[in-house]
């Protein structure tokens, strides 16, 4: 009963103001406007907002990309120096061409050596450790130092071979590199790569410091080339 007299309370009072509903139809409606241009900035702003998380999000994955890559390239550029300068380090008919890349009293040489400590030294163990960019800006610097170092020298000893040398030097080297070839050579039998490789050393002594690991290598490829009971015999020999 209560119900029907607001109803009716309220119909009356329409029914004498009728002439509100005008006025009042178009506050409303602007109302209604003025709530969806709300509601679509509202949607607008969320899809502007969701783009500028993606851009982001991409930002950080493009720029630890991009890092990452440049930790490949400065450990990339560190490998190929040390190979180039291992394949003096191992060989020793390469460094009897080219004596001054092991000759510590040329400066370039102290320099590529001083220079690839250095970037051996700043190279981590984990290359995690170099997405510290301050870490990273140090290893690229000394890996470039590395490089423009090692250039120089293998320039010095490319330009120089052995003309450095006196006229007995040059002898004892050119010796060396025949009895070194003759030391590598499948052809020649087990004595004479044995005598030919002792005479070598014996040539070269007081001219040129032969690394540890190129007599190390030459040793080991003669010591394979021997048929087991042979190389048992000069084992014990």
């Amino acid at each position: 009963m209560a119900t029907l007299a607001i109803v009716s309370e309220v119909l009356e009072f329409v029914g004498s103001y009728w002439w509100l509903v005008f006025p009042l139809g178009g506050i409303v409606g602007g109302w209604i406007k003025g709530a969806e241009a709300w509601s679509d900035r509202r949607r607008k702003d969320r899809i502007r907002i969701l783009e500028l998380e993606r851009e982001k999000r991409d930002h950080v994955t493009q720029a630890a990309q991009s890092q990452q890559e440049d930790i490949d390239r400065v450990l990339a550029k560190h490998d190929e120096i040390d190979g180039r300068w291992f394949h003096y380090e191992m060989d020793i008919a390469t460094i009897i061409d080219f004596p001054v890349m092991v000759d510590m009293r040329e400066p370039a040489v102290r320099a590529f050596h001083e220079a690839k400590a250095e970037a051996d030294d700043l190279r981590p163990s984990n290359p995690e450790l170099l997405k510290d960019p301050r870490r990273l800006a140090d290893y690229r610097a000394a890996v470039n130092a590395y490089a423009v170092a090692f250039e120089a020298a293998e320039r010095e000893a490319r330009r120089r071979r052995i003309s450095g040398y006196s006229d007995v030097e040059r002898g004892a080297l050119t010796r060396a590199r025949k009895l070194i070839a003759l030391a590598e050579d499948p052809g020649a039998t087990q004595a004479e790569r044995q005598m030919a490789y002792r005479r070598a050393i014996d040539e070269l002594q007081g001219i040129v410091v032969l690394p540890s690991r190129a007599t190390t290598a030459l040793e080991s490829r003669i010591a394979v080339a021997l048929p087991s009971a042979e190389r048992r015999e000069t084992d014990t020999a």
